[in-house]
């Protein structure tokens, strides 16, 4: 983003211009390092060296000034947990210097402190548990019992963990993992225990284990040593000795950028720039199924394929309804086939497919919907999410759904979201931040424009202050194996707030 300065005013031809690098941009997905993954590199030392010690120079440089690794702010305890230990682990087993031994001490510091804070931590943020974090855990903290970095932890609230991690393979009794089903996107969780993989059909076709770094490192080191396949896809998605905790992600990225380009305006002499991207969207695209997060990848989502349906609506595009309905349940819509908590965002995308593929409001899929969001909307009218810390991802987007479909469902969370602007004219959950001040935005915006009252300074004041915020790098809020932030998405919700509030404030609606 160019523009940082508070008092600077967009035309027209700026914002189309910064949209259309944006659009040039995306493709395979940019998403922030992850600790956690990149130390599973460190790992594969004897098999790449390149890898290997990419990987470990990435971990001493960015190791957190109080020892631990993950996000800095805002602080996630699940994240800070699973990336320290996998960093101690494999500085524990790899690192040979003294800089590394001095990471190590450093860490030990910093994982006493993380483990006494346990309790609070984990009463504290029920909600923003990483992805697989009751399984991995278990596995990096048995490793780092035997390598003697921590003491056992028994029936402390980390040793607890492996009990939650024993009911949930108790669960795969009599199947395998294999590339269909979300387990295989956490296999390194099974440690040594091979038996619960289908080996023969776990591999994706571009060599990796569901398109997860820490995965295919896992296979690497455990299942299939060298295998030049999983080899390249490493060397693919590497970047400076870190990988993303996903990737490439280009469904995701081309979708969510999309979206959020096509409530603005301004977007209606972008339409040229959108055909690559739709035809990335196409190709991956299974009539009846829809897609997932990339090209090629075998766990498909109901999330992916909602927020793709509409951005293609909006953009000219079209796909076939069955795919929406194939992640229909009994009282909720689904995000994946096998699902143990189901994600309040992947229903409310749904909801805004529906609705674009024209549905009433009182057809039985959509009314399941309204019902299911009822029972999860918080007291205070906000909602939250598995996918992001902050309920103003899912709230704003619940706005955008139903502004002028179902107002009643969320008049409160307009409420909740102009009461809880910051005096300086953010908004945040646990810290201000650019994304979160640019969903209100566009939430409020949406509203205003369905016929419903928004006092103008208060986006005044909130594009005041996101200008100036504007820049990157971005706030770790997205939830994965860690926090991440998918860069170009976030950029394109900025953009798009932007846009669409000098609109309003224009009066060009």
């Amino acid at each position: 983003m160019i523009v940082d300065n508070e008092t600077a005013e967009w035309t027209r031809e700026e914002w189309q211009l910064e949209a259309r690098q944006l659009l040039n941009e995306i493709g395979p997905g940019l998403i922030s390092p992850s600790a956690y993954d990149t130390a599973w590199l460190v790992r594969l030392m004897e098999q790449d060296a390149e890898l290997g010690k990419g990987a470990l120079e990435w971990l001493c440089q960015n190791q957190l000034p109080d020892g631990s690794w993950g996000t800095g702010t805002p602080v996630c305890y699940q994240d800070r947990i699973i990336c320290t230990l996998s960093a101690m682990t494999a500085l524990a087993r790899f690192g040979r210097r003294a800089q590394d031994r001095k990471a190590i001490s450093n860490g030990l510091i910093a994982l006493e402190t993380l483990t006494k804070n346990a309790t609070r931590q984990l009463v504290a943020n029920p909600a923003s548990s990483t992805v697989g974090f009751e399984m991995l855990a278990p596995a990096l903290i048995a490793e780092a019992e035997e390598l003697g970095i921590i003491s056992s932890q028994g029936n402390r609230i980390l040793g607890r963990l492996e009990k939650q991690r024993r009911l949930k393979l108790a669960k795969l009794a009599g199947s395998t993992i294999d590339r269909t089903i979300t387990a295989a996107f956490s296999v390194e969780m099974v440690r040594d225990d091979l038996s619960r993989l289908d080996l023969e059909n776990l591999q994706e076709k571009n060599g990796s284990i569901a398109y997860s770094p820490s995965a295919t490192a896992f296979y690497l080191i455990k299942v299939r040593p060298e295998d030049p396949a999983a080899l390249t896809y490493l060397h693919q998605v590497v970047s400076e000795g870190a990988v993303p905790y996903v990737g490439p992600a280009e469904v995701f990225e081309c979708a969510w950028t999309l979206w959020n380009l096509a409530l603005t305006d301004w977007s209606s002499e972008l339409k040229d720039l959108t055909h690559r991207p739709l035809q990335e969207l196409n190709k991956a695209w299974d009539v009846g199924i829809g897609l997932g997060a990339a090209t090629g990848l075998s766990l498909i989502d109901g999330d992916c394929t909602a927020m793709t349906y509409e951005a293609a609506k909006k953009w000219g595009g079209t796909f076939d309804i069955d795919s929406l309905l194939y992640y229909e349940g009994d009282d909720h819509f689904r995000c994946y086939t096998l699902e143990v908590d189901p994600s309040t965002s992947t229903n409310i995308h749904l909801l805004g497919a529906l609705r674009q593929a024209g549905f009433k409001t009182s057809h039985p899929s959509v009314q399941k919907i309204f019902n299911f969001l009822v029972r999860q909307r918080q007291p205070d009218h906000m909602w939250v999410d598995k996918w992001n810390l902050s309920p103003y991802y899912p709230t704003a987007h619940a706005i955008i759904a139903c502004a002028g479909y179902n107002d009643g469902l969320v008049q409160g969370s307009v409420k909740q979201i102009l009461a809880s602007q910051n005096a300086d004219g953010s908004w945040g959950y646990m810290e201000k931040t650019a994304e979160e001040t640019a969903y209100a935005l566009q939430a409020l915006c949406v509203w205003k424009r369905s016929g419903h009252q928004v006092d103008n300074g208060v986006l005044e004041n909130g594009l005041k202050w996101l200008k100036k915020h504007s820049h990157q790098p971005y706030a770790n809020l997205w939830i994965g194996k860690c926090l991440y932030t998918p860069i170009r998405v976030v950029t394109a919700t900025i953009l798009s707030a932007i846009g669409r509030v000098t609109q309003e404030l224009r009066g060009e609606i």
